[in-house]
C-alpha cells in the first residue's frame, strides 16, 4: 500500500516531467517566433483567462470537492452508486460549463478589460486579445470535463493517464506555431486555434480509459441529487480556496499590463520555469495523496492520515530546497538556453531572470500549500483553507502595491512568493494545532542533511558554472547540453551528499511509522 503511494507519485511525476519538457519546447518555439512582443502579450492574456478558470474550477474547486465524495462512494457503496454519481455530476457540470462558455465568448471584450486593463487604448493589442479569447475560451468547457474524467481515473488509481493528458496541449501548440502559423494573416492566431484543438483532444483521449474501468459517464439529470448537492456545497468554499493563487497571478498580470511592454511575457516565462518543479513534484504529491487521505478519513484512521501528510511534507523538503537554490543560481543560464533565440533578446533574459529569482523564493511554499490544503479538503473542510487564503490574498495585494514601484514586474513576483509563505505557514499551524497532523520524529536530522547537501550543491554551481557571456556565445545545442550537464552535476552532488549524510531510500519510501517511531508514539 505504502509502496503503491510512492509508485503512483513517481508515475505522475514521470508523465508530468514529459509534459513540462514538451512545454519548454513549446515555449522555446513561441519565444523564438514571437518574442516578448505586443502579439505575444495579447496571446498570453487570451490563454491566461481560460487557464485561470481551468485552475480555478476544473483542477481547483471541482476536483477538490468531487474526489473526496467519489472516494467515499467507492469505499462505502456499490459500483452502481458510484456510476450513478458520475452520471449525475457530468450532466450538471456539462450544462453549467456550456452556459459559462457561451457567456465568456460573448463577453470577451469585457474579460480582456478586467484581466488586462492596460490594453485599453491600445487598439491593436486589445482587439487582437479579444479575437483570440473568443477562440480560446471554449477550452474551459473541454478541459473541465477532462479534469472530471481525470478525477475518476485518479480515484481508481489510474494516475498516469490524467498526468499524460497535458502533453496533448503542448503538442497542439507546437504544431500550431510551426505548421499552422504561416497560413494565417496574423500568425499568432494559430496559437489560439491550437488551444481550442488541444481541449477537444484532451477530453477524447480520456474516453477509452474510462470505458475500460466501466466508468464512462452518460449524462443523467437528477439520478443522484444527494451526492451532487454535497459536491456543490463543497465547491463554493473550494472555489475561494483554490482561487487565491490564481487571483494573485491575475493581479500580477493586471498590474503588469500597466508596465512596459514585455512585462507580462517576462512574468510568464519565469513562472513557467517555477512551474516545472511545482508541477512535476508538488502537483504529483497532491494528486496522489488526496484520494488516499480521503479514504483514510472515511475509514477513520487519524494516525495513518497524519503519517501520509508527514511523508508528503518530507518529500517537499527534499525536493523544494535544492530546486530553489538551483533555480536561483541557474536562472539566467536556463532562460538563455530555453528562450534567447530570434525575437527573445538578451534584455528579455535579464528582465525574466529578475522575476524568476523572486518566484523561486516561494517554490517551497507553493508546493506546501498543495499538500497541506489536501489535508483539509480530504476531510471535507473547505472553510479553513478559504479563510487562510483570503488573508494571504489581501497580503499579496498590499505587497504588490508596495513592491511594484521599486521593483517593477519582479516586485509582483516577490509579493506572490511572500504571500504564499504566509498561506503555507498558517495551514501548517492549524493542522498541528487541531491535532490533524503530528510530525514524526527525525525532522531536525532530515533538515540538517538537506541543508548540508543543498549548500554543497550550491557551492559547486556558484563557483563552477560558466559566466553568462559564455552561455550566450554557444549554439543552441551546446547550451542545451551544458544545461543538462550542470543540472546532472547539481543533482548528483546533492544526492551523493544526502547519502553521505546518512539518508537512505527506506527512510523515505513509506508513509508508515518505523518500528522505532511506533515505540515512541
Amino acid at each position: 500500500m505504502s509502496k503503491g503511494l510512492l509508485k503512483s507519485s513517481v508515475s505522475v511525476s514521470s508523465m508530468t516531467f514529459l509534459s513540462r519538457i514538451l512545454g519548454f519546447i513549446r515555449d522555446v518555439i513561441i519565444a523564438r517566433i514571437f518574442g516578448a512582443s505586443l502579439v505575444a502579450d495579447a496571446f498570453f492574456i487570451a490563454f491566461k483567462i481560460p487557464n485561470f478558470l481551468r485552475r480555478l474550477f476544473a483542477e481547483g474547486a471541482f476536483s477538490l470537492a468531487f474526489v473526496p465524495v467519489l472516494s467515499e462512494y467507492k469505499a462505502q457503496r456499490g459500483e452502481e452508486d458510484v456510476k450513478r454519481l458520475a452520471d449525475s455530476v457530468v450532466a450538471s457540470l456539462g450544462l453549467t460549463l456550456l452556459v459559462v462558455t457561451i457567456i465568456g465568448v460573448i463577453a470577451a471584450p469585457l474579460l480582456v478589460m478586467i484581466f488586462a486593463p492596460g490594453f485599453i487604448g491600445n487598439e491593436g493589442k486589445f482587439e487582437l486579445a479579444v479575437d483570440m479569447l473568443r477562440i480560446t475560451f471554449p477550452y474551459i468547457f473541454f478541459i473541465s470535463l477532462t479534469a472530471f474524467a481525470g478525477s475518476i481515473l485518479n480515484t481508481y488509481g489510474r494516475f498516469a493517464v490524467p498526468a499524460f493528458t497535458p502533453v496533448l496541449l503542448n503538442i497542439s501548440l507546437i504544431f500550431a506555431a510551426v505548421v499552422m502559423a504561416p497560413y494565417f494573416d496574423q500568425p499568432i492566431m494559430a496559437l489560439a486555434w491550437g488551444v481550442f484543438i488541444a481541449g477537444v483532444a484532451q477530453l477524447l483521449f480520456q474516453f477509452p480509459f474510462l470505458a475500460k474501468i466501466r466508468m464512462l459517464p452518460r449524462p443523467r439529470r437528477g439520478a443522484d441529487d444527494e451526492g451532487v448537492s454535497r459536491i456543490k456545497k463543497l465547491m463554493l468554499p473550494a472555489i475561494f480556496g483554490s482561487s487565491v493563487a490564481q487571483i494573485n497571478l491575475l493581479i500580477d498580470t493586471l498590474l503588469a499590463s500597466f508596465l512596459v511592454t514585455g512585462s507580462i511575457s517576462w512574468l510568464y516565462y519565469s513562472d513557467r520555469l517555477v512551474e516545472f518543479p511545482l508541477g512535476v513534484f508538488g502537483v504529483a504529491l497532491a494528486t496522489v495523496i488526496l484520494p488516499r487521505l480521503s479514504q483514510q478519513h472515511t475509514i477513520e484512521s487519524p494516525q495513518q492520515f497524519s503519517q501520509t501528510l508527514d511523508w508528503a511534507l518530507r518529500w517537499v523538503a527534499i525536493i523544494a530546497m535544492p530546486s530553489t537554490v538551483g533555480l536561483m543560481l541557474l536562472a539566467e543560464p536556463m532562460l538563455v538556453t530555453l528562450f534567447q533565440y530570434g525575437a527573445f533578446t538578451e534584455h528579455d533574459v535579464a528582465m525574466a531572470g529578475k522575476s524568476l529569482l523572486a518566484y523561486s523564493l516561494g517554490l517551497a511554499a507553493f508546493i506546501m500549500i498543495k499538500v497541506l490544503a489536501a489535508g483539509f479538503y480530504s476531510r471535507h473542510d473547505m472553510k479553513t483553507p478559504v479563510k487562510i487564503a483570503v488573508i494571504a490574498m489581501v497580503a499579496n495585494m498590499v505587497l504588490n502595491l508596495a513592491l511594484v514601484f521599486p521593483l517593477q514586474h519582479a516586485g509582483l513576483a516577490l509579493a506572490t512568493s511572500l504571500s504564499a509563505w504566509l498561506n503555507a505557514v498558517c495551514l501548517l499551524y492549524l493542522l498541528r494545532r487541531e491535532g490533524i497532523y503530528q510530525a514524526r520524529s527525525g525532522w531536525s536530522v532530515l533538515f540538517a542533511r538537506i541543508a548540508i547537501a543543498t549548500v554543497l550543491m550550491g557551492f559547486v554551481l556558484f563557483f563552477l558554472v560558466p559566466a553568462l557571456s559564455e552561455w550566450v556565445e554557444q549554439l543552441w545545442y551546446q547550451r542545451g547540453l551544458s544545461l543538462v550537464l550542470w543540472l546532472f552535476i547539481g543533482a548528483a552532488v546533492y544526492l551523493l551528499s544526502l547519502y553521505l549524510a546518512g539518508l537512505r531510500w527506506h527512510h523515505m519510501v513509506s508513509p508508515r511509522l518505523s518500528s522505532d517511531e511506533q515505540g515512541q508514539a
